[in-house]
């Protein structure tokens, strides 16, 4: 989703250096006037501001940590701001060797999907210091409707985790619920058009039907992606000795929907469909 977030710092007229682990995924940034780093070290050499929006947590460490990282250089002064969806712990070693070498860190993961994020419409929960984040704030801004300050370093981390948790029960539910009244002998989209004009409905519901209903439309937020952040979930309430059952059950449904239906790389809201083909 950086690759669609990124022009917009060129629209606002600032200069912009890119890395991308496949730079075939950076052609058109530099199409629009980035320049293209072939590692993360360059990238963090010519920027006093680096933002990173990796796919897990493995990925980020990488990134930051392997050789040509962008810890591997004088990063003395720099603002680091993630935008990835991590696990806490994953934040706090990154913020930890980042300080540690005379560097600023915030951890601001986004909430919203590929539209939204293209119109510099998305909302970031933040963890860090007050005067980190309003340092990072004008950035932000460019990038964003709603900027969030949730606490400490990795409160925004857990925040995200916080928001994506019922977004994936829903779809769950969702498809229960079709199941249901499939059974009974309704029609699917009769079902659906009520659902998404009741109290029932979620904000997306009704951009989301015509996917349900089968329309091959772009993917939004892919259904591996559901899972990795499920796992997060899961780990972390581990950690706070909590037990999320009805989260367990949701990642039992996404990981058969990947495995058994092959659907990693559909939109997340198709589990809706596995589950329901399923009950046939």
């Amino acid at each position: 989703m950086g690759a669609v977030m990124a022009p917009l710092f060129l629209q606002a007229g600032h200069q912009l250096t890119v890395y991308n682990r496949d730079p075939k995924k950076a052609t058109a940034l530099v199409d629009q006037g980035a320049k293209l780093a072939c590692s993360p070290q360059q990238a963090c050499d010519s920027s006093d501001f680096i933002f990173t929006m990796l796919s897990d947590d493995k990925a980020i460490q990488s990134v930051f940590f392997d050789n040509k990282g962008l810890l591997s250089t004088d990063v003395t002064g720099k603002l680091f701001i993630d935008m990835s969806t991590l696990q806490v712990e994953t934040v706090k070693i990154l913020s930890d060797a980042v300080i540690k070498q005379g560097a600023d860190f915030i951890d601001a993961p986004v909430s919203g999907t590929v539209a939204p994020a293209a119109e510099g419409k998305l909302m970031f929960f933040c963890g860090g210091e007050a005067a980190v984040i309003e340092r990072a704030t004008p950035l932000l801004e460019i990038l964003s409707r709603r900027i969030i300050h949730a606490g400490d370093i990795g409160s925004g981390a857990l925040l995200k985790l916080v928001v994506n948790l019922p977004l994936a029960v829903y779809w769950q539910s969702l498809a229960e619920a079709v199941r249901l009244g499939s059974s009974g002998g309704l029609n699917e989209e009769l079902m659906l058009d009520a659902i998404a004009d009741s109290s029932a409905a979620l904000a997306v519901l009704s951009m989301k039907i015509p996917t349900i209903l089968g329309a091959d439309l772009p993917v939004a937020f892919d259904m591996k992606s559901m899972k990795k952040d499920l796992n997060s979930i899961l780990t972390t309430a581990q950690q706070l000795n909590l037990e999320l059952p009805t989260t367990t059950s949701t990642l039992r449904s996404y990981s058969e929907a990947i495995e058994k239906g092959d659907m990693g790389d559909k939109d997340a809201v198709t589990v809706v469909n596995y589950l329901k083909n399923k009950a046939k």
